[in-house]
């Protein structure tokens, strides 16, 4: 993980999902994502056009941490960075993607749900991963018994985080940031309410970040 990266998941601790059919509209979610505070931005690969909407933020926002989610092989990893990712996130654990990301110098997050998933990653060398789907494998309670063993470990849990428990997942001192869908719900991007969107990630802020 590249300093940068992990100052910016370490100072707003929320990473959300953009997903849209219309690279137009993915730039309007990024700029309401933006504007809200958030810098790190997912761009998950599940529609026709999420390459396309994935090239036009990483091109249209430059400063921004702009990744790509749902990445499943290592021909899907070679396409995102040649595509403008600048981190990749996955489900599952792919080595073969994770040797494309580390010939690339590209940061990669790869989901783990098990002690043994998390320990082949532990052995690639990773000490960052996406706990997925984080509510249904055991959300905190989880993470806790899985970063007692492995210390050096820092999580990503995604998959039913949000506002409500957002606060519990970030208690858990290995946790370095949630992913969370509720930032960029369907209804406010169909009806262009993207104000709503900047509320949502300022919300989100003062949640993860209390004074």
């Amino acid at each position: 993980m590249t300093n940068t990266l992990i100052q910016s998941l370490e100072a707003k601790r929320v990473v959300p999902l953009v997903q849209s059919d219309d690279p137009k509209t993915a730039l309007k979610i990024a700029e309401a994502l933006l504007a809200g505070g958030l810098n790190v931005l997912e761009v998950v690969l599940r529609t026709d056009a999420a390459l396309d909407c994935l090239e036009a933020i990483a091109k249209e926002f430059p400063k921004a941490h702009v990744g790509a989610g749902t990445v499943l092989s290592a021909d899907q990893s070679i396409e995102v960075i040649r595509r403008g990712a600048s981190f990749i996130v996955s489900p599952g654990l792919d080595p073969a993607s994770v040797q494309v990301a580390n010939d690339a110098g590209v940061p990669i997050l790869p989901g783990i749900s098990t002690a043994t998933e998390l320990q082949q990653a532990w052995n690639l060398g990773l000490r960052t991963v996406k706990l997925f789907p984080a509510s249904l494998v055991g959300g905190p309670k989880m993470l806790k018994a899985l970063s007692s063993v492995f210390r050096d470990v820092r999580f990503m849990p995604t998959g039913g985080v949000s506002p409500t428990n957002l606060p519990e997942y970030l208690a858990v001192p290995a946790v370095l940031a949630c992913g969370g869908s509720w930032l960029t719900p369907a209804d406010a991007i169909a009806s262009g309410d993207f104000a709503a969107i900047t509320k949502l990630a300022k919300d989100a802020i003062a949640i993860a970040n209390p004074k």
